[in-house]
């Protein structure tokens, strides 16, 4: 039986972040799309879902603009909902296949930041290029006699791949919380964790354990590593730094000072270092808990 097609309204003309965004979400799980971009009020009304444009909010009837009189709501945290945040509360946990920590982790940093920018809810002055202003770059210049309308499928078609990858991140983020605590858990020594496969680890190592030193895990290319706990995410501070003649070294000049035949190399910053063979890393692990 063939899927009904959703039709979709949204505004004419120069388009933002959080129209664009909001639209991919909703392609990213109907089937079919019939996309209008109108600010006619009799065209909106056939729509199934009509979104930053139109006056109203009603999830339910499938309105969703934020810019009537009061806005359409704020979060928790004060960011007012705009076009994309709004779909996000009714679609998000859908598109995210169920998984709620994998939908409020897309709304904290994604959804929200858009929203954020859109609604001038900034505090202090952005600096760099953001994801909001990449997005509005798709739009035509003035010097350009560019179509807005294929413009815009062209941001929809991009932004349909940044969201895939920031729920990919955001589920393997998720996933890896429980291996990194079992390997905590199954630790013969505290303060030295290995990881049979890299996974991401420093989030659930911060909150879990106080006595995680090093990690140990098997790089992409087959070889070890170990590197070092921060004190704090994002910190360069470490609870234990490697062993300090070790700064810098690589290959035969590392093996002479650890004594390891398949020492291959260790980071000038002390955080990170390793060997071909596991037994050999676990072997930096103990000279470095001694260091």
């Amino acid at each position: 039986m063939p899927q009904q097609t959703q039709i979709i309204a949204t505004h004419n003309g120069n388009f933002h972040a959080d129209d664009v965004f909001a639209v991919a979400a909703l392609k990213s799980i109907f089937p079919s799309v019939e996309l209008i971009r109108t600010r006619d009020l009799s065209v909106m009304e056939k729509a199934d879902i009509v979104l930053d444009v139109g006056g109203i909010y009603d999830a339910d009837k499938g309105r969703f603009d934020h810019h009537q009189k009061g806005g359409a709501g704020a979060r928790e945290n004060g960011i007012p909902f705009s076009s994309f945040g709004l779909i996000w509360q009714k679609y998000g946990l859908e598109i995210c296949d169920g998984n709620q920590e994998v939908a409020d982790s897309l709304d904290k940093n994604l959804v929200s930041t858009i929203d954020a920018i859109d609604c001038g809810h900034v505090e202090g002055v952005v600096t760099g290029i953001t994801l909001s202003q990449t997005i509005s770059m798709f739009n035509p210049t003035w010097q350009e006699e560019g179509d807005f309308d294929a413009c815009f499928d062209e941001a929809v078609a991009f932004a349909m791949r940044i969201l895939s990858r920031f729920i990919a991140s955001a589920s393997g983020g998720v996933n890896a919380k429980a291996i990194v605590a079992s390997a905590i858990e199954k630790a013969e020594d505290p303060r030295v964790i290995v990881l049979e496969k890299y996974t991401p680890w420093k989030t659930t190592v911060l909150k879990t354990s106080e006595e995680a030193l090093f990690m140990v895990y098997p790089s992409q290319t087959g070889q070890w590593r170990i590197q070092t706990v921060p004190v704090e995410l994002g910190s360069f501070e470490d609870r234990k730094k490697l062993p300090a003649p070790w700064a810098g070294l690589s290959d035969q000049e590392l093996q002479d000072v650890t004594g390891l035949d398949d020492a291959m190399f260790c980071h000038n910053g002390l955080f990170i270092a390793g060997c071909a063979s596991f037994e050999n890393t676990m072997k930096m692990a103990e000279m470095a808990l001694q260091y």
